[in-house]
């Protein structure tokens, strides 16, 4: 008997169906994709398989593990530990891959397979009588806001990409081939969705229904969309206004805003990331982790923690980024975070205690520049319930979070009206919580600017953020960052090309319609 294993949301008082439950397939009787799709319980199936791929630890997907290997160590705050020892990995991480790079064609197969099933979804389930037909309507809208996630991922990572918004069951390759379309037709879609999704979905959910995508999540990520298409490289500036307007729909009235999601930052910067707190008021959207439950543990704990502690399994393979800053050679992203800044000394830690024996383990590092220094620890999932088994972490990851949501307010109202006193309140909010002054008056527009995307680097650093924002931020002069910040830290191999990924070649191979972006030709 074969079983398959989907996401364990689930469906609470809308549907019969455990979360424990199988898809069993009896050889003598096989089910076809076309024959499944009938009830109201195969619908829920079918949304809970897109929303694995947030989360599976079972492979690499894109929010367990793969933004990190396939994405994170390539830029200016992270490298492959010791224990990553995968050449892809290692290649990325020095801007010397290739469109061969199992990790640029896993992000891309991951998010195009995701996609097949929001397209399952969106093409089968109107065919299903529902007792509630409001309850179709929702799993419609989920997929429409989860085709929209994996997409925005995409036109990002690789520019141009073939835009598939039909269900696929074609018989021969060639059926499979499709061109790319233009970065703004794929922007137009995930708008379409996302503004779709968010007229139908809830604003929340009761047990055991938590975590699925709501409608304050739908309009955070639009916020998010209209100030990367404002951003490099597409520059239509007409989209911060948009930011602005969509954030306020979604900011509490506390904070300017007319959204009634109940939204606010915790008090305590380490709730973000405790299991105990997840999707409490911070949360907007999460891949939802399980630990030690179907593979659906968050994985990237074990890989942060350092090597040979008794109790603790770690392979120390994700690791800060080295780099000279003055006089001190070890100088890190650790650095540039405030003694008293409270989010420092939650998203790392410099020794792990054994569960074991009680013994502190730390890595020292022999540095003149700054005498007793040692080596810090990435430590944003790590799940104090879950010491034995590291790698099913329960610590869920943030995929947009209300301190984001103020972030991005503030950047966007800075663009269109300059540092206003809306765009102070955003960012001082962020910073109050952190312990830090409020950011310092009378800035002129750039260091407004420049102060926005430093605190979007404190604050959502190690959260599958900084390649996003290397690639679509700017200088005074509009001209973007990546080239030189990458080359601040030692990684000189960058170039002009490495604003977007190569289409993997496997892709290339198989597809003829499908063109190299043009400076990977």
């Amino acid at each position: 008997m074969k079983k398959y294993q989907y996401i364990l949301l689930a469906a609470g008082s809308l549907f019969i169906a455990s979360c424990n439950d199988f898809l069993t397939e009896k050889p003598e009787s096989i089910i076809t994709e076309e024959q499944y799709y009938k009830t109201e319980t195969d619908a829920l199936t079918a949304i809970n398989a897109v929303y694995f791929f947030l989360n599976s630890g079972k492979i690499q997907t894109p929010y367990n593990t793969l933004f990190n290997t396939g994405m994170n160590m390539a830029s200016d705050d992270e490298d492959p530990g010791p224990g990553a020892t995968n050449p892809d990995v290692r290649s990325l991480a020095v801007q010397s891959h290739s469109s061969s790079n199992l990790r640029v064609y896993e992000l891309w197969q991951q998010h195009y397979a995701a996609i097949r099933k929001a397209n399952v979804v969106l093409n089968k389930i109107p065919d299903i009588t529902f007792s509630i037909p409001a309850n179709k309507d929702r799993i419609l809208a989920e997929a429409k806001f989860l085709r929209a996630l994996f997409y925005f991922n995409l036109v990002r990572l690789y520019g141009d990409v073939p835009l598939v918004t039909e269900y696929q069951n074609y018989v021969s390759a060639a059926d499979y081939a499709i061109a790319k379309s233009p970065s703004a037709d794929v922007y137009a879609q995930i708008e379409k969705d996302l503004t779709e999704a968010a007229a139908v979905l809830p604003a929340s959910y009761s047990s055991p229904d938590v975590g699925r995508a709501t409608s304050g999540a739908a309009k955070s990520l639009l916020a998010k969309v209209y100030l990367i298409k404002a951003s490099l490289p597409l520059k239509l500036t007409e989209n911060y206004q948009k930011a602005i307007s969509k954030a306020e729909e979604t900011l509490s009235a506390a904070d300017g805003g007319t959204g009634n999601y109940g939204y606010d930052l915790f008090a305590d910067y380490s709730r973000v990331f405790l299991p105990a707190y997840k999707n409490g008021v911070e949360h907007i959207f999460s891949a939802q982790m399980k630990g030690n439950s179907y593979s659906q543990g968050n994985s990237e704990t074990s890989r942060a923690i350092y090597s040979a502690i008794p109790g603790l399994t770690g392979n120390y393979a994700h690791m800060v980024r080295f780099y000279t800053e003055g006089n001190d050679k070890f100088f890190s992203i650790y650095k540039l975070f405030k003694a008293t800044d409270k989010r420092r000394n939650v998203t790392f830690v410099r020794s792990f205690t054994s569960p074991t024996n009680g013994r502190k383990y730390a890595l020292p590092i022999v540095n003149t520049a700054v005498p007793n220094d040692s080596t810090p620890f990435w430590n944003k999932w790590w799940d104090p319930n879950n010491q034995a088994v590291t790698t099913n972490s329960e610590a869920n990851v943030p995929i947009i979070r209300y301190s984001e949501l103020l972030l991005i307010h503030a950047e966007a109202e800075n663009e269109v009206n300059g540092p206003t006193t809306k765009a102070y309140k955003s960012i001082n909010r962020v910073r109050t919580r952190a312990g830090l002054a409020n950011l310092t008056q009378g800035l002129t527009k750039d260091q407004f600017r420049d102060s926005v995307y430093f605190e979007r680097r404190l604050e959502l650093t190690y959260e599958y953020q900084r390649w996003f924002d290397l690639i679509r931020e700017k200088d005074a002069s509009g001209n973007g960052i990546l080239i030189k910040s990458l080359q601040k830290v030692g990684k000189n191999n960058v170039a002009p090309k490495h604003y977007l990924y190569p289409i993997p070649q496997t892709e290339l191979d198989n597809n003829p319609l499908l063109k190299q972006n043009t400076l990977w030709q």
